[in-house]
């Protein structure tokens, strides 16, 4: 089982988008759908999702105005509204604003070794019915600079690689600062990391830039460093490796300011213990080998941490879980290396680069 691939062929922001639009169309409609239905689970009302969206978009063409071009042109080429593409590439701020809460999601291990390049993977957990929204992007938002993401359909960017070797890793966090108030959406600050951003430095000015209004953490990693940067209402917070080399991040705060507004410490526990278990399996997790380090994120609740999730059926689909992906940055080659499922399911036949 591998993931659908899609590489642009336009430069034009708006024309990309439409081209995007126009072959995945389908899967793209079905996507907002599934948002939709998850939405209104979680108690959004219809004229609450298009205003949401509509203001994503508003606070997208400020920010970054070729964004906001793209999502439009992937709206034309789906037979969307602009609003429509805004609302899935908002769905954190959206699922902020209904204050949803849930005990899945992702973890990401990075360590960097004395010798060699950056050894990373992460386990990216989402809703069960929304398994088929992911997919990967070629794109080249200017000459010579290629971006490669594995993110949702109709959806700018997620988890990914540039060729001026900047690779980012991507997991949501909570605030009590967390607002309805829409802002950019977290999405869309990979992206434009993707697209401009060579050093960690320069990732985190992008995300110190972004008037936002929910809450994640995207660690970026370059060969020559790393760096979970802490997004929230109340401020963005980089967070260094240790010593070690190693960088390790959850779905809670590191930093002891924004811990202090932590919401996931009651809703969701187990993201500490997902913390833990890659703190005890630091060994594997510097291994030079992918496969090893997905392994080495294998633990399945109750019995240990939930890194490698499953869902719960009896669950309404607002609480049900999955790893849906397991994923590893190839830095030097520019290149993600993905896994469709969890750790239980990796062999070193399964792994697709793209």
């Amino acid at each position: 089982m591998t993931f659908p691939c899609f590489t642009s062929s336009q430069t034009d922001p708006r024309a990309r988008g439409k081209e995007l639009g126009t072959h995945l169309r389908k899967r793209i409609v079905a996507n907002l759908t599934g948002y939709t239905e998850l939405f209104a689970v979680a108690g959004a009302r219809p004229a609450q999702v298009r205003a949401w969206g509509e203001r994503a978009l508003d606070r997208s063409a400020a920010w970054a105005p070729s964004l906001a071009e793209e999502m439009a042109g992937i709206a034309a080429g789906a037979g969307l509204d602009p609003w429509q593409v805004a609302v899935v590439n908002a769905r954190t701020e959206i699922l902020a604003g209904i204050d949803a809460v849930g005990h899945g999601e992702c973890s990401t291990s990075v360590v960097l070794p004395e010798q060699g390049p950056p050894r990373t993977v992460q386990t990216w957990d989402w809703h069960d019915h929304l398994r088929d929204a992911p997919m990967l992007w070629e794109l080249e938002p200017r000459p010579g600079h290629v971006v490669r993401t594995f993110t949702e359909a109709g959806v700018l960017a997620k988890i990914g690689v540039n060729t001026a070797g900047l690779g980012v890793h991507f997991n949501i966090l909570r605030h009590v600062t967390d607002t309805a108030e829409t802002g950019v959406p977290v999405h869309l600050i990979a992206r434009r990391i993707l697209d401009e951003a060579a050093t960690v430095e320069e990732a985190a000015d992008i995300a110190r830039s972004a008037p936002v209004s929910a809450s994640s953490v995207i660690t970026a990693v370059t060969d020559g460093g790393a760096a979970s940067i802490e997004i929230s209402p109340a401020g963005v917070a980089v967070i260094p490796p240790g010593p070690d080399g190693v960088l390790q991040h959850c779905n809670h705060f590191l930093d002891a300011d924004l811990a202090a507004g932590e919401r996931h410490a009651t809703e969701r526990p187990g993201t500490y213990d997902r913390l833990r278990h890659l703190h005890d399996h630091v060994e594997a997790l510097s291994d030079a080998d992918l496969n090893a380090r997905a392994l080495a994120m294998l633990a399945h609740a109750p019995d240990d941490a939930p890194v490698c999730a499953h869902p719960d059926l009896t669950q309404p689909l607002n609480q049900r879980w999955e790893t849906l992906a397991t994923i590893g940055l190839d830095l030097a080659a520019g290149r993600l290396r993905v896994h469709q499922g969890g750790p239980c399911q990796v062999t070193e036949a399964t792994w697709q680069t793209f």
